[in-house]
């Protein structure tokens, strides 16, 4: 099982230094990845419970964010050159890049850019957002109803302009003729991480159409991964296909050991998953090995547990708990 951090650049104020040693003990204990969160605002209603729907659409969970809306935080995208700049080794992307906010060749062309600072170290995640109120920010309040179909539109300019010299495209989202656009990627192509999309059905026909390299979930429970792997599997195996080779099944989930074994009877997304004891986290990452899952994306809470925490328990969890894992 490999492990990615995900970098806590959303939350009620966070500071660079903090996310530079977060970073820098990832690298350094050999995680798989680093990835940042793309967040374009917070809502004031939020403070309220106020949102129109609950936070990722979960319904276990308050109709607001976890951040409050004059919070200190940073913008995930403008992280990844920088932390390109700051790592050797480490991958690094964004969880989950929300298409609707950007243009797809704008988008393709700044993430080839990426890939060449990096190295060819970039992971690119995509989905396709949750909140109206930030639809509304990123003045594209009209694609909400459309923004899984921007999502595939996404992916197609991505990959045909990462492959050709010049590309062309006319759909729903956008209409360009033949063009150039700088470098391609390192990678040839890089990795596409997908969330978001909660029907095996499309989300197979996805994978084996774009050769897609990675599902990212939320707060997801072993039973979970396993029942979303094989309803994915079975219906590629419908297509004729199976996953592709090394595909990640991944989910991010909020990690902290704690002294004392925490209460973890289903709840929902809100369930303590890896928030718990020594004994709870080893027992449930195993769980998780056993259902499928390759990569859990480690994700700090999002207040009350500073960095310095954090980076101890990171140590714990490779020293400690980690090798019981892996050899089980």
């Amino acid at each position: 099982m490999k492990l990615a951090l995900y970098l806590p650049n959303f939350r009620d104020e966070v500071t660079l230094k903090e996310l530079e040693d977060l970073t820098a003990l990832a690298e350094d204990r050999d995680f798989d990845s680093v990835w940042t969160l793309d967040r374009i605002c917070v809502p004031e209603s939020s403070d309220r419970g106020e949102l129109q729907y609950p936070f990722g659409m979960m319904s276990d969970l308050p109709n607001a964010l976890p951040v409050v809306a004059r919070g200190k935080w940073f913008q995930g995208m403008t992280l990844i050159p920088w932390l390109a700049a700051k790592t050797q080794k480490v991958r690094i992307g964004m969880s989950i890049i929300d298409t609707p906010y950007r243009s797809p060749g704008v988008l393709a062309a700044e993430l080839a850019t990426q890939d060449h600072l990096s190295g060819g170290r970039l992971n690119v995640g995509v989905g396709s957002g949750w909140m109206p109120e930030e639809f509304a920010a990123a003045s594209v309040p009209q694609l909400f109803p459309r923004r899984h179909g921007h999502v595939r539109e996404t992916i197609e300019i991505m990959q045909g302009i990462w492959s050709n010299e010049l590309f062309e495209y006319h759909g729903e989202f956008a209409d360009f003729p033949p063009s150039g656009f700088g470098h391609k990627p390192v990678q040839q192509p890089p990795p596409i991480y997908f969330s978001g999309l909660k029907d095996p059905k499309r989300s197979a026909k996805r994978i084996a159409k774009y050769g897609l390299q990675g599902w990212i979930g939320i707060q997801d429970s072993p039973e979970d991964i396993k029942r979303w792997k094989g309803e994915m599997e079975r219906e590629l195996g419908e297509l004729g296909r199976g996953f592709p080779d090394g595909f990640d099944m991944c989910s991010m989930i909020w990690f902290v050991i704690t002294d004392e074994p925490m209460d973890q009877t289903p709840a929902g997304k809100a369930t303590n998953l890896l928030a718990g004891s020594a004994q709870q986290i080893e027992d449930i990452l195993k769980r998780y090995k056993e259902a499928g899952m390759t990569m859990p994306l480690l994700w700090p809470p999002f207040r009350d547990v500073p960095t310095a925490k954090t980076i101890d328990d990171i140590k714990r969890l490779t020293e400690e708990i980690m090798p019981k894992v892996n050899a089980a």
